[in-house]
């Protein structure tokens, strides 16, 4: 049915629609910490930046290899999130748009925005070491989800004048139910990986990332940990489905592209095993957690890196990749380590990269034994 009563409709509804996704504020976190507080504590991780659901957010990181990847089949429908026509515009015909990212396709003009197949969070179980079930979905079917609820709560916040919405006037939020039941809540989480620098001396660093507005679909102007990417396979062949399905060799090809600017990964890999083999490259796994905006979902994981391997497999480091730039400090592309540079950085930080960095460094003697 058209709905462009006249030429001026699809312009007009099209500049509201990016005026409510560039709404102010998005830029920091002030929106998702404001989306937070739709939720009780206990749903709240440490710092209350990001939301975790039983079992989602563990105590202390465990090594990466202990995390338990169970592949599954079946088909799972998830739910309808109810009419979404209030999160799109118009399009030139006076139509409405079928699905979020073709609107932002079309409007936003992202440089980045490819959908690719991803693999669908299924279950979460930690009553006896994390476990997490996995299908398939599509980066399109997620980020539709993840950006309408977002969309929702931005416009609701611009009409109640900076105040948090009521429940009442969140439909899509609301028609979820429980944010963390996967068979509800459509979740394809990414890997988000803290790379620490580990010092002989104990002047460690980290890296950070800052996603450019330009070239990304979400996330653009905060700065994240880095390699950050999402849980998908190399291609839609069934063998690298079957053999992508992996966390280690996830995190290989996401240094392999934001530290080195590789397309081809051969010979990184070969690098980054030999020095996880030595022990000198070791990763750890600290569980899931949600985007309060957005309510996407995200594992945090921790690289600790020794100096000398760090230098030597990076040492064509690029200072900018396809998303953003790299953040540094006294010209180098890493930071510090420490409680007042995380304090200095954190708004500017978003929220599950503050989450993660609060717990590394509440976890530093256990990542970071001194130097034997």
């Amino acid at each position: 049915m058209n709905e462009g009563g006249s030429s001026s409709r699809p312009r007009l509804s099209a500049a509201e629609w990016l005026r409510v996704r560039k709404a102010p504020g998005v830029r920091g976190r002030e929106l998702t910490e404001l989306a937070a507080r739709l939720y009780p504590e206990s749903q709240r991780a440490p710092g209350g930046h990001v939301l975790a659901g039983p079992g989602w957010l563990l105590d202390e990181p465990v090594e990466l290899d202990s995390v338990r990847l169970i592949w599954s089949d079946i088909e799972d429908p998830v739910p309808s999130l109810g009419p979404v026509d209030h999160v799109l515009p118009l399009t030139d015909r006076g139509e409405r748009y079928a699905d979020y990212s073709r609107a932002v396709r079309d409007l936003v003009r992202p440089r980045l925005l490819e959908n690719r197949l991803s693999y669908r969070l299924l279950d979460v179980q930690s009553h006896n070491g994390l476990a997490l079930t996995f299908g398939t979905t599509t980066f399109f079917e997620v980020f539709n989800v993840k950006q309408m609820i977002a969309h929702e709560f931005k416009a609701e916040w611009l009409s109640s004048d900076g105040s948090v919405p009521s429940w009442d006037s969140l439909p899509l939020r609301s028609a979820l139910g429980d944010p963390f039941d996967p068979r509800r809540l459509l979740m394809s989480p990414g890997v988000s990986t803290l790379t620490i620098r580990r010092d002989k001396a104990g002047e460690h660093r980290f890296v950070l990332h800052e996603r450019d507005s330009a070239k990304v679909a979400d996330g653009g102007g905060l700065c994240h940990v880095m390699p950050a990417g999402e849980f998908q396979p190399s291609s839609v062949a069934p063998a690298d489905v079957a053999n992508d399905f992996s966390l280690w060799r996830n995190i290989m090809r996401e240094f392999s592209e934001e530290f080195l600017g590789n397309s081809e990964h051969d010979e990184p890999f070969r690098s980054f095993e030999r020095a996880r083999a030595e022990g000198r490259f070791r990763l750890w796994h600290y569980g899931l957690a949600l985007e309060p905006l957005e309510l996407g979902a995200v594992q945090l994981t921790v690289a600790v890196i020794d100096d000398d391997v760090f230098d030597r497999l990076f040492a064509h480091m690029v200072t900018t990749n396809d998303e953003g730039r790299v953040v540094g400090a006294g010209g180098r592309t890493d930071m510090p380590f420490t409680e007042e540079a995380i304090s200095r950085l954190d708004p500017r930080l978003s929220a599950s990269a503050l989450t993660l960095l609060r717990l590394a460094w509440r976890d530093r003697k256990r990542l970071l034994p001194p130097a034997g």
